[in-house]
C-alpha cells in the first residue's frame, strides 16, 4: 500500500442517509491497511466503534453512490464488490 496516492479527504466524503461518511475502503487506504483488516478491527472491538460511526449500506445505496461518484475512479481489472461497504 505504500506509494499509493490518496485523494484529498474532502473528495472521499460521501453523503448516505443524510450522513457524511467515508467508505471503509477509502478509510483503509488513509490508514495504509487493507479493508479486510479495518473490518476485522471493527468486528473484534465493537465497543470502540459506536453504532452511529459504523453502518453497512444497502445494494441500492451502492448503486446510487456509484452513479454519483466521479467517473475518473476506475477499478483495477479483477476488482469487484464482494461485500457491501
Amino acid at each position: 500500500m505504500t506509494g499509493e496516492r490518496i485523494a484529498p479527504i474532502e473528495l472521499l466524503i460521501v453523503t448516505i442517509r443524510g450522513q457524511r461518511v467515508i467508505l471503509a475502503g477509502d478509510l483503509a487506504r488513509i490508514y495504509g491497511v487493507v479493508t479486510r483488516v479495518l473490518n476485522q478491527a471493527i468486528k473484534r472491538n465493537p465497543a470502540k466503534f459506536p453504532a452511529d460511526f459504523v453502518f453497512q449500506i444497502t445494494r441500492d445505496e451502492v448503486q446510487e453512490m456509484r452513479r454519483l461518484r466521479s467517473q475518473t475512479v476506475i477499478l483495477r481489472p479483477g476488482q469487484h464488490l464482494k461485500y457491501l461497504p
